[in-house]
């Protein structure tokens, strides 16, 4: 799921789509999410020149 439909507001204007909402809800409680393996030990970079190098045009 992309990240940005957990910032968007949820607007109920009927019965209709209030239904369709808890309906959604309802079918999403039963899904389990996938198990994550990291293979590679990540960390946080704060230093600014580590970020320009990471992100440079070639």
């Amino acid at each position: 799921m992309a990240t940005k439909s957990f910032e968007k507001n949820i607007v109920i204007k009927n019965r209709k789509d209030a239904e369709r909402f808890i309906s959604a809800l309802e079918h999403a409680s039963g899904k389990k999410s996938k198990e994550v393996y990291v293979r590679e030990q990540v960390g946080d970079v704060k230093d600014n020149n580590v970020i320009r190098k990471i992100f440079k045009e070639n």
